[in-house]
């Protein structure tokens, strides 16, 4: 007989001592079990002590958190959260060099738990943190582990930053700017000042006060701190406001990070980015992705403005600009010197430009988006790119057939087309490393990026002889052709073009008919047929190579208020199929991690249904800034006996899908993902046509004429020509 559910069987050591083997009641008081096993080990003062997890981050048991103790947990007697701060604070005070180390090597691993956090808190001991900081005297492995502790028992939220003292910033960016400082050291300053950044109005002025762009250039050459730095930036181009993003400085390296966007735009910086990050001698991990990921978002959303602002008619330098796109264009031709004729000349010039309002034309840029942003892309084309803007415009306005392509026009929707291909203006998501190399490759990648597409939009346009009424055709075929080669990842501008070249109408229209024919197929009776029959065995086999993933394991991020300390947890089942097992690492695993390194498991007959999106437990209890669509496409969470729940948010939409369905699996369920509705579609269109192949070589010998019967419910006659 099973033992009831409020009871498991846990194990409890001390220094010294043989462990207790006890059955823990769930619905006993948690101190109640405390006094029990002091008496156990015959020790007095039982309110002294508390419950601690013997492996992993070794947290306190509270009476909120016991329900997570699963059988066969080992765990540890030790001296209660308010004992151990009121020790630690005491020794952190002495005058012992060596006994104040010892002390701040601990609070630096105690801090993470919430519940001595909180302890520590109540008896002021940030303040003591503080002051040993502002005071100069802890330098090395005191002032790192200091450092620690502090950043820790911050991230916990209990108390805020407004608090910090102006001497305390002045001391961490001190660090900063210093010259020679220990890696770790730097590590926790830049981590400190983004907190300090991300978590407070007023501290975000007095950090950008303090720190300059140069100074955190001299950081991203290095590798084990330039991930802190260029959070850093981050951060503090986030929480500018807005004035301040787009100020322009004549010396970018000695401005403070309030004004970022000439900054951005230098190529000082940018060049360090590319040659020391992002072709570096190291693969880039997923922090540094993301990192890269929300420089390029903020980049980009320094175009919001521009894209938000529409065009006044009656402005007359905003009108000076779209006189200049017909200048470069028609220079040679001479201004007749009636008005009447000049303008009839203009209407028609504008015209051949492909506006739609060829009598106005400043009207086509009062549309949001993408508003001048439009025009600012065409004037750099025109400018930069002067031949090819020529070459463009003559092409098609001397054309009769009706088949030229209007460049106005075709500029106008291509710019809003690449505001909501690359999200302008939209905050960026967390646990999204979708940054793009290219973008780092030019200080004007935006506009040689816009350059690149309206030559391709035209060559496509040429490609499928298209009319006016094509045009949003066109338009659609040269989106796809724009997702298909970023999803490519090109290095570089020249080297999209080279995917591009690649993706002609011809081939998009070839890869279409090939998605197609793969979810489609045949719909003769015949097909349908075979494809029900070979169905269950192809399921079957992606079945089993979802259990094997699931075998293999994967590793997971933690969610948490900092993104600077990545921390992970690894989960994976076993070969048996019967039980899963999981448990934290310290970093991302390069391989297969063991069983024996995760201490958690939970056996598969105890799990109940799996949840995705926000259905999820940890998704319903997010902030509603933190519930961006990203990540909920990516929750899932397993139930099992009794209530509990263990929460996932997979790295990427492939892992999201091999997990859900081999899980889904495991408790016999359908698998629903749109991997698996794809790979099904495909590895059942290979099967059907390797099986029609075979009857196409099959040499049928002479036969006696068959005995009559009944005439098939159809007759299927296919051309393998």
């Amino acid at each position: 007989m099973p033992p009831p559910a409020d009871i498991v069987k846990v194990a409890i050591e001390w220094p010294g001592a043989n462990a207790q083997l006890i059955e823990m009641d769930q619905k006993r008081p948690l101190s109640s079990i405390i006094r029990e096993v002091c008496d156990g080990w015959s020790l007095s003062g039982s309110e002294q002590f508390a419950l601690r997890y013997a492996d992993g981050p070794q947290l306190y048991i509270t009476e909120q958190s016991r329900g997570d103790i699963k059988n066969g947990t080992i765990l540890r007697l030790a001296i209660s959260p308010a004992r151990a701060a009121r020790q630690l604070l005491e020794r952190i005070q002495s005058h012992g060099i060596d006994a104040r180390l010892e002390a701040l090597k601990e609070l630096a691993k105690l801090s993470a738990d919430p519940t001595f956090a909180a302890e520590f808190l109540n008896m002021e001991g940030i303040g003591t943190l503080a002051r040993l900081v502002e005071s100069g005297t802890h330098f090395g492995e005191m002032l790192a582990f200091t450092l620690t502790a502090f950043l820790e028992l911050m991230d916990h939220g209990i108390v805020s930053w407004d608090l910090i003292s102006l001497s305390f910033i002045k001391q961490i960016a001190g660090y900063v700017n210093q010259p020679m400082v220990d890696v770790s050291i730097l590590q926790r300053s830049l981590a400190i000042l983004e907190s300090m950044v991300l978590n407070s109005h007023s501290l975000y002025h007095r950090v950008a006060q303090e720190i300059t762009v140069g100074q955190l250039i001299g950081h991203l050459s290095n590798q084990e701190i330039q991930t802190y730095a260029i959070a850093l930036i981050n951060a503090l181009f986030l929480k500018a406001p807005e004035d301040r993003r787009q100020e322009e400085y004549t010396n970018p390296l000695e401005q403070h990070l309030t004004e970022m966007a000439s900054t951005l735009a230098q190529k000082h910086l940018r060049s360090i980015i590319l040659n020391h990050v992002i072709r570096g001698n190291r693969p880039i991990k997923a922090e540094m992705a993301h990192q890269l990921y929300v420089l390029q978002v903020l980049t980009f959303n320094l175009l919001e403005e521009r894209m938000m602002t529409k065009m006044d008619p009656n402005d007359q330098a905003q009108r000076d600009i779209i006189f200049e796109l017909r200048r470069i264009a028609f220079d040679g031709e001479s201004d007749p010197t009636g008005t009447e004729k000049r303008k009839a000349m203009y209407t028609k010039d504008y015209k051949m430009l492909g506006f739609t309002n060829h009598v106005n034309p400043a009207m086509d840029f009062t549309q949001t988006p993408p508003g001048m942003l439009a025009l600012d892309n065409m004037l750099y084309l025109a400018r930069v790119h002067q031949d090819t803007y020529i070459r463009i415009v003559l092409e098609n306005s001397s054309r009769e057939d009706k088949h030229e392509c209007p460049f106005g026009r075709c500029a106008i929707q291509l710019t809003r087309m690449l505001c909501e291909i690359l999200q302008v203006g939209e905050l960026p998501n967390e646990g999204c490393n979708d940054y793009h190399p290219m973008f780092f490759t030019h200080d004007r990648a935006w506009e040689e990026f816009f350059c690149v597409c309206i030559q391709l939009l035209n060559k496509t346009w040429k490609e499928m002889r298209a009319t006016a009424e094509d045009f949003n055709k066109v338009m659609q075929v040269v989106r796809e052709q724009i997702t298909r080669a970023l999803a490519m990842k090109p290095s570089s501008i020249d080297q999209l073009k080279n995917k591009l070249r690649g993706l002609s109408y011809s081939e998009i229209l070839r890869l279409r008919q090939s998605e197609r024919m793969s979810q489609d197929d045949f719909q003769s009776p015949p097909i349908i047929e075979l494809r029900e029959r070979i169905q269950p065995e192809i399921l079957e086999l992606i079945k089993q190579q979802r259990l094997n993933r699931l075998c293999e394991g994967s590793c997971f991020r933690k969610l948490g208020n900092r993104r600077r300390q990545e921390k992970f947890w690894f989960c994976r089942l076993s070969l048996n199929h019967k039980v899963l097992h999981y448990g934290d690492l310290d970093e991302s695993p390069q391989g297969e991690v063991p069983f024996e390194l995760l201490s958690d498991k939970i056996p598969v007959s105890d799990i109940k249904s799996v949840l995705t999106g926000k259905d999820c437990p940890h998704m319903k209890e997010k902030s509603a800034l933190k519930q961006n669509k990203e990540v909920l496409e990516l929750a899932f969470s397993v139930l099992y006996d009794p209530d509990e729940t263990l929460n996932f948010v997979a790295p990427n939409k492939y892992e999201y899908c091999i997990w859900t369905d081999g899980l889904c699996a495991l408790l016999g369920r359908e698998m629903g993902s749109d991997l698996t509705r794809s790979d099904l579609d495909t590895l059942i269109s290979m099967e059907m046509k390797l099986r029609l192949l075979d009857l196409e070589n099959i040499t049928i010998p002479e036969a006696p004429p068959p005995v009559p019967k009944e005439p098939s419910s159809y007759n299927f006659t296919y051309n393998y020509s």
